[in-house]
Protein backbone atom coordinates (compact mmCIF):
# COMPACT_ATOMS: atom_id res chain seq x y z
CA UNK A 1 0.00 0.00 0.00
CA UNK A 2 1.13 3.57 -1.02
CA UNK A 3 -0.03 6.72 -0.23
CA UNK A 4 0.84 8.79 -4.11
CA UNK A 5 3.98 11.00 -3.88
CA UNK A 6 4.02 14.71 -3.54
CA UNK A 7 5.97 17.35 -5.39
CA UNK A 8 8.46 19.07 -3.36
CA UNK A 9 7.35 21.76 -0.97
CA UNK A 10 7.92 25.25 -0.44
CA UNK A 11 10.38 25.47 2.92
CA UNK A 12 8.30 25.90 6.36
CA UNK A 13 10.32 26.03 9.47
CA UNK A 14 7.87 24.98 12.17
CA UNK A 15 4.24 23.34 12.48
CA UNK A 16 1.66 23.48 15.40
CA UNK A 17 0.69 20.64 16.60
CA UNK A 18 -2.07 19.95 16.85
CA UNK A 19 -4.09 21.40 13.72
CA UNK A 20 -7.03 20.86 11.66
CA UNK A 21 -6.15 17.81 9.14
CA UNK A 22 -4.74 19.13 5.70
CA UNK A 23 -6.09 17.80 2.78
CA UNK A 24 -4.07 14.90 1.61
CA UNK A 25 -3.19 16.84 -1.33
CA UNK A 26 -1.45 18.79 -1.67
CA UNK A 27 0.06 17.94 1.58
CA UNK A 28 1.01 21.43 2.80
CA UNK A 29 -0.60 22.07 5.31
CA UNK A 30 -3.29 25.40 6.24
CA UNK A 31 -2.25 27.55 8.67
CA UNK A 32 -3.84 26.53 12.34
CA UNK A 33 -7.10 28.18 13.48
CA UNK A 34 -7.07 29.39 16.55
CA UNK A 35 -10.37 29.41 18.32
CA UNK A 36 -11.71 33.32 18.70
CA UNK A 37 -11.93 32.86 22.66
CA UNK A 38 -8.37 31.60 22.77
CA UNK A 39 -5.56 33.57 23.68
CA UNK A 40 -2.84 34.59 21.24
CA UNK A 41 0.25 32.24 21.64
CA UNK A 42 3.09 33.17 23.53
CA UNK A 43 6.59 33.69 22.13
CA UNK A 44 8.47 31.72 24.84
CA UNK A 45 8.23 30.42 28.24
CA UNK A 46 9.03 30.88 31.49
CA UNK A 47 11.27 27.50 31.06
CA UNK A 48 12.78 28.87 27.86
CA UNK A 49 10.78 25.99 25.86
CA UNK A 50 9.42 26.83 21.95
CA UNK A 51 6.57 28.61 21.69
CA UNK A 52 3.23 26.90 22.70
CA UNK A 53 -0.01 27.48 20.35
CA UNK A 54 -3.68 28.05 21.72
CA UNK A 55 -4.11 24.17 22.50
CA UNK A 56 -1.15 24.71 24.91
CA UNK A 57 1.40 22.17 22.29
CA UNK A 58 4.52 23.53 21.80
CA UNK A 59 5.76 24.51 17.84
CA UNK A 60 8.41 22.36 16.27
CA UNK A 61 10.56 23.15 13.91
CA UNK A 62 14.01 22.51 12.30
CA UNK A 63 15.23 24.76 14.93
CA UNK A 64 14.19 22.29 18.13
CA UNK A 65 16.59 19.39 16.09
CA UNK A 66 19.37 21.52 15.70
CA UNK A 67 18.57 22.63 19.75
CA UNK A 68 18.68 18.66 20.52
CA UNK A 69 21.66 17.75 18.04
CA UNK A 70 24.00 19.99 20.32
CA UNK A 71 22.23 19.18 23.61
CA UNK A 72 23.09 15.37 23.17
CA UNK A 73 26.67 15.91 21.24
CA UNK A 74 28.74 15.22 24.01
CA UNK A 75 26.46 11.36 24.73
CA UNK A 76 25.54 10.06 21.37
CA UNK A 77 27.82 9.05 18.09
CA UNK A 78 27.22 10.67 14.74
CA UNK A 79 27.14 7.79 12.88
CA UNK A 80 28.60 7.32 9.35
CA UNK A 81 27.50 7.39 6.21
CA UNK A 82 28.43 3.66 4.66
CA UNK A 83 28.02 2.44 0.96
CA UNK A 84 25.13 0.24 0.37
CA UNK A 85 24.56 -2.83 -1.82
CA UNK A 86 25.66 -2.72 -5.25
CA UNK A 87 23.44 -1.87 -7.99
CA UNK A 88 22.92 -4.92 -9.26
CA UNK A 89 22.19 -6.18 -5.44
CA UNK A 90 19.56 -3.61 -5.63
CA UNK A 91 18.19 -3.83 -9.26
CA UNK A 92 18.97 -0.46 -9.74
CA UNK A 93 21.65 1.85 -11.56
CA UNK A 94 23.01 5.43 -10.99
CA UNK A 95 24.89 6.55 -7.83
CA UNK A 96 23.84 3.87 -5.98
CA UNK A 97 22.28 3.98 -1.77
CA UNK A 98 23.92 5.10 1.31
CA UNK A 99 23.33 3.40 4.65
CA UNK A 100 23.10 5.78 7.61
CA UNK A 101 24.51 2.68 10.28
CA UNK A 102 22.07 3.66 13.27
CA UNK A 103 22.89 0.05 14.01
CA UNK A 104 26.21 1.38 15.37
CA UNK A 105 24.89 3.84 17.96
CA UNK A 106 26.53 3.41 21.30
CA UNK A 107 22.80 2.11 22.61
CA UNK A 108 22.69 -0.36 19.35
CA UNK A 109 19.59 1.83 17.36
CA UNK A 110 19.11 5.41 17.05
CA UNK A 111 16.42 5.27 19.79
CA UNK A 112 19.50 6.86 22.11
CA UNK A 113 19.12 10.57 20.30
CA UNK A 114 15.32 10.83 21.40
CA UNK A 115 16.10 9.66 24.81
CA UNK A 116 19.06 11.81 25.48
CA UNK A 117 17.13 14.93 24.60
CA UNK A 118 14.35 13.81 26.90
CA UNK A 119 16.23 13.02 29.62
CA UNK A 120 18.70 16.12 29.56
CA UNK A 121 16.23 18.69 28.40
CA UNK A 122 13.65 17.19 31.75
CA UNK A 123 16.54 16.79 33.81
CA UNK A 124 14.79 13.89 35.04
CA UNK A 125 16.26 11.58 37.39
CA UNK A 126 12.88 9.02 38.00
CA UNK A 127 11.98 7.70 34.78
CA UNK A 128 9.06 5.39 33.02
CA UNK A 129 8.98 4.60 29.59
CA UNK A 130 6.98 2.02 28.12
CA UNK A 131 9.36 0.36 24.89
CA UNK A 132 9.68 -2.76 23.05
CA UNK A 133 13.46 -2.51 23.63
CA UNK A 134 15.99 -0.57 22.13
CA UNK A 135 14.35 2.74 23.76
CA UNK A 136 14.32 0.67 26.73
CA UNK A 137 17.68 0.39 26.66
CA UNK A 138 18.86 3.85 25.75
CA UNK A 139 17.54 5.22 28.73
CA UNK A 140 18.64 2.33 31.18
CA UNK A 141 22.23 3.15 28.93
CA UNK A 142 21.87 7.12 29.85
CA UNK A 143 20.30 6.54 33.93
CA UNK A 144 23.69 5.30 35.05
CA UNK A 145 25.66 7.89 34.81
CA UNK A 146 23.19 10.92 35.12
CA UNK A 147 22.46 8.73 38.87
CA UNK A 148 18.78 8.59 37.23
CA UNK A 149 16.43 5.21 37.85
CA UNK A 150 14.31 3.78 34.65
CA UNK A 151 11.39 1.91 35.21
CA UNK A 152 10.60 0.32 31.43
CA UNK A 153 7.50 -1.56 30.94
CA UNK A 154 7.71 -4.03 28.04
CA UNK A 155 4.26 -6.13 26.26
CA UNK A 156 4.20 -9.46 25.93
CA UNK A 157 6.10 -9.80 22.67
CA UNK A 158 9.22 -8.28 23.95
CA UNK A 159 12.48 -10.04 22.90
CA UNK A 160 13.89 -11.69 26.37
CA UNK A 161 17.68 -10.81 25.00
CA UNK A 162 16.20 -7.14 25.05
CA UNK A 163 15.07 -7.40 28.24
CA UNK A 164 18.42 -8.68 29.24
CA UNK A 165 20.33 -6.13 28.55
CA UNK A 166 17.96 -3.50 30.41
CA UNK A 167 17.91 -5.58 33.57
CA UNK A 168 22.19 -5.67 33.07
CA UNK A 169 22.37 -1.78 32.62
CA UNK A 170 20.63 -1.58 36.25
CA UNK A 171 16.92 -0.64 34.29
CA UNK A 172 13.77 -2.10 36.17
CA UNK A 173 11.22 -3.87 34.12
CA UNK A 174 7.89 -4.66 34.29
CA UNK A 175 6.05 -6.91 31.96
CA UNK A 176 2.06 -6.44 31.37
CA UNK A 177 -0.01 -8.82 28.57
CA UNK A 178 -1.66 -7.29 25.45
CA UNK A 179 0.06 -5.11 23.24
CA UNK A 180 2.08 -1.41 22.84
CA UNK A 181 -1.16 0.56 23.79
CA UNK A 182 -1.91 -1.65 26.86
CA UNK A 183 2.29 -1.37 27.42
CA UNK A 184 2.41 2.42 27.18
CA UNK A 185 -1.46 2.88 29.08
CA UNK A 186 0.39 0.85 32.08
CA UNK A 187 3.88 3.04 31.90
CA UNK A 188 1.84 6.00 32.07
CA UNK A 189 0.06 4.85 34.80
CA UNK A 190 2.99 3.74 36.89
CA UNK A 191 4.69 6.95 36.04
CA UNK A 192 1.89 9.11 37.65
CA UNK A 193 1.56 6.44 40.33
CA UNK A 194 5.59 7.63 41.57
CA UNK A 195 5.66 10.92 40.70
CA UNK A 196 8.08 9.64 37.55
CA UNK A 197 8.89 11.50 34.35
CA UNK A 198 7.19 9.73 31.73
CA UNK A 199 9.43 9.52 28.47
CA UNK A 200 7.51 7.55 25.50
CA UNK A 201 9.77 5.77 23.02
CA UNK A 202 8.03 8.35 20.06
CA UNK A 203 5.42 10.28 20.82
CA UNK A 204 7.26 13.15 23.02
CA UNK A 205 8.24 16.72 21.74
CA UNK A 206 11.89 16.22 22.90
CA UNK A 207 11.61 12.53 22.05
CA UNK A 208 11.01 13.38 18.34
CA UNK A 209 13.36 16.54 18.23
CA UNK A 210 15.95 13.99 19.15
CA UNK A 211 15.45 11.59 16.59
CA UNK A 212 15.60 14.28 14.02
CA UNK A 213 19.16 14.50 14.57
CA UNK A 214 19.17 11.71 12.11
CA UNK A 215 18.52 13.71 9.41
CA UNK A 216 20.28 16.73 10.09
CA UNK A 217 23.52 14.74 9.79
CA UNK A 218 22.18 12.81 6.28
CA UNK A 219 21.37 16.39 4.69
CA UNK A 220 24.94 17.55 5.92
CA UNK A 221 27.00 14.82 4.76
CA UNK A 222 25.18 14.16 1.73
CA UNK A 223 23.30 17.26 0.77
CA UNK A 224 22.51 16.19 -2.93
CA UNK A 225 20.26 13.14 -1.12
CA UNK A 226 17.51 12.86 -3.30
CA UNK A 227 15.66 10.50 -1.22
CA UNK A 228 15.77 9.07 2.73
CA UNK A 229 13.97 5.79 3.42
CA UNK A 230 12.65 5.90 7.12
CA UNK A 231 11.64 2.40 9.26
CA UNK A 232 8.23 3.27 10.78
CA UNK A 233 7.06 2.49 14.32
CA UNK A 234 5.68 5.00 16.74
CA UNK A 235 6.74 7.74 14.14
CA UNK A 236 9.60 9.26 16.24
CA UNK A 237 12.42 8.63 13.84
CA UNK A 238 10.13 9.62 10.28
CA UNK A 239 8.24 12.65 12.51
CA UNK A 240 12.20 13.88 13.47
CA UNK A 241 13.37 13.83 10.08
CA UNK A 242 10.83 15.50 8.08
CA UNK A 243 11.51 18.35 10.33
CA UNK A 244 15.04 18.09 9.66
CA UNK A 245 13.80 18.01 6.37
CA UNK A 246 12.22 21.52 6.19
CA UNK A 247 13.17 23.93 3.71
CA UNK A 248 15.34 21.14 1.81
CA UNK A 249 13.60 19.23 -1.45
CA UNK A 250 14.51 15.96 -0.37
CA UNK A 251 11.99 13.33 -0.52
CA UNK A 252 11.15 11.66 2.82
CA UNK A 253 9.51 8.21 2.74
CA UNK A 254 8.39 6.23 5.45
CA UNK A 255 8.97 2.31 5.44
CA UNK A 256 6.24 0.10 7.59
CA UNK A 257 5.72 -3.55 8.16
CA UNK A 258 3.06 -4.75 6.02
CA UNK A 259 1.23 -5.98 9.45
CA UNK A 260 1.58 -2.54 11.11
CA UNK A 261 0.80 0.12 8.70
CA UNK A 262 -0.55 2.50 10.91
CA UNK A 263 0.61 5.61 8.77
CA UNK A 264 -0.21 4.16 5.55
CA UNK A 265 -4.21 3.37 7.13
CA UNK A 266 -4.18 6.63 8.65
CA UNK A 267 -3.18 9.14 6.21
CA UNK A 268 -5.60 7.23 4.23
CA UNK A 269 -8.50 7.53 6.64
CA UNK A 270 -7.67 11.19 6.81
CA UNK A 271 -7.27 10.62 10.87
CA UNK A 272 -5.38 8.80 13.21
CA UNK A 273 -6.30 5.02 13.56
CA UNK A 274 -5.80 2.44 15.71
CA UNK A 275 -5.15 -1.13 14.95
CA UNK A 276 -4.95 -4.31 16.84
CA UNK A 277 -1.73 -5.61 17.79
CA UNK A 278 0.51 -6.82 15.01
CA UNK A 279 2.73 -9.56 14.16
CA UNK A 280 5.65 -8.93 12.27
CA UNK A 281 9.47 -9.87 12.58
CA UNK A 282 10.21 -6.00 13.25
CA UNK A 283 9.63 -6.23 16.74
CA UNK A 284 10.58 -2.67 17.36
CA UNK A 285 7.47 -1.68 14.91
CA UNK A 286 4.64 -2.98 16.16
CA UNK A 287 2.98 0.21 17.53
CA UNK A 288 -0.85 0.08 16.93
CA UNK A 289 -1.61 3.49 16.22
CA UNK A 290 -0.21 7.04 15.69
CA UNK A 291 1.01 9.23 18.16
CA UNK A 292 -0.56 12.46 19.04
CA UNK A 293 2.85 14.38 18.19
CA UNK A 294 4.65 12.51 15.48
CA UNK A 295 1.03 12.40 13.19
CA UNK A 296 0.44 15.76 12.02
CA UNK A 297 4.17 16.14 11.37
CA UNK A 298 4.44 13.15 8.99
CA UNK A 299 1.34 14.08 7.32
CA UNK A 300 2.34 17.23 6.67
CA UNK A 301 5.56 16.73 4.82
CA UNK A 302 5.88 12.99 4.25
CA UNK A 303 6.37 12.45 0.28
CA UNK A 304 5.24 8.98 0.65
CA UNK A 305 4.29 5.77 2.36
CA UNK A 306 5.47 2.30 1.63
CA UNK A 307 4.58 -1.05 3.30
CA UNK A 308 6.94 -4.27 3.20
CA UNK A 309 6.63 -8.20 3.71
CA UNK A 310 8.01 -9.80 6.54
CA UNK A 311 10.34 -12.16 3.33
CA UNK A 312 11.13 -8.32 2.26
CA UNK A 313 12.54 -7.13 5.78
CA UNK A 314 14.58 -10.82 5.87
CA UNK A 315 15.88 -10.11 2.71
CA UNK A 316 17.33 -7.14 3.64
CA UNK A 317 18.12 -8.43 6.50
CA UNK A 318 20.69 -10.64 5.01
CA UNK A 319 21.64 -8.61 2.17
CA UNK A 320 23.00 -5.77 4.72
CA UNK A 321 24.77 -9.35 6.72
CA UNK A 322 26.34 -10.29 3.72
CA UNK A 323 27.70 -6.61 3.28
CA UNK A 324 28.91 -6.61 7.12
CA UNK A 325 26.23 -4.90 8.84
CA UNK A 326 24.53 -6.77 11.90
CA UNK A 327 21.18 -5.62 11.49
CA UNK A 328 18.27 -6.63 13.52
CA UNK A 329 14.99 -6.67 11.33
CA UNK A 330 13.41 -3.94 12.30
CA UNK A 331 16.30 -1.77 11.38
CA UNK A 332 16.69 -3.55 7.77
CA UNK A 333 13.05 -2.18 7.26
CA UNK A 334 13.73 0.71 5.36
CA UNK A 335 16.95 -0.93 2.84
CA UNK A 336 13.62 -2.97 2.07
CA UNK A 337 11.28 -0.12 1.47
CA UNK A 338 14.61 1.06 -0.87
CA UNK A 339 14.57 -1.99 -2.73
CA UNK A 340 11.00 -2.08 -3.54
CA UNK A 341 10.46 1.34 -4.25
CA UNK A 342 13.48 1.45 -6.75
CA UNK A 343 13.59 4.88 -7.71
CA UNK A 344 16.47 4.34 -9.95
CA UNK A 345 19.80 6.91 -10.28
CA UNK A 346 18.83 9.15 -7.68
CA UNK A 347 20.85 9.34 -4.56
CA UNK A 348 19.25 7.53 -1.84
CA UNK A 349 19.25 6.80 1.92
CA UNK A 350 18.25 4.14 4.03
CA UNK A 351 18.39 4.45 7.79
CA UNK A 352 19.38 1.25 9.13
CA UNK A 353 17.99 1.88 12.46
CA UNK A 354 19.17 -0.76 14.99
CA UNK A 355 21.73 -3.34 15.55
CA UNK A 356 20.37 -5.01 18.36
CA UNK A 357 20.27 -8.76 17.06
CA UNK A 358 20.41 -11.71 19.79
CA UNK A 359 24.25 -11.86 19.14
CA UNK A 360 25.10 -8.33 19.78
CA UNK A 361 22.38 -8.31 22.66
CA UNK A 362 24.00 -11.11 24.41
CA UNK A 363 27.68 -9.31 24.02
CA UNK A 364 25.89 -6.26 25.29
CA UNK A 365 24.59 -7.97 28.83
CA UNK A 366 27.79 -9.52 28.68
CA UNK A 367 29.92 -6.43 29.51
CA UNK A 368 27.41 -3.88 31.32
CA UNK A 369 28.30 -2.81 34.53
CA UNK A 370 25.17 -1.00 36.33
CA UNK A 371 25.97 1.03 39.01
CA UNK A 372 22.81 -0.48 41.29
CA UNK A 373 20.86 -3.46 41.50
CA UNK A 374 17.37 -3.90 39.25
CA UNK A 375 14.46 -5.47 40.20
CA UNK A 376 11.84 -7.07 38.08
CA UNK A 377 8.20 -6.66 38.75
Amino acid sequence: MTTAPSAPRAPRTSIALPGPRAPMTPRAPAAPATPATSPAPTATTSTGSPPATAWGVPLLGRADVEAAAARIAGHVRRTPLLAGPAAAELRRSGRGLLLKAEHLQYSGSFKLRGAANAVLALGARRIVTGSSGNHGIALARLAAPLGAEVTVVLAGGAHPAKIAVIKALGGRTVRVPGGVAERDARARELAEETGAVFIPSSDHELVVAGQGTVGLEILAEAPDTETVYVPTGGGGLLAGVCLAAYGHPVRVVGVEPAGSARYARSLAAGHPVRLAPGDTVADGLRGQQPGAVPYPIVRDRVDDLVTVSDAQILAAAALLRRRGFEAEPSGAVALAGAIRADRGAGRSVAVVSGGNTKTALMAAAASATPSRTHCTT
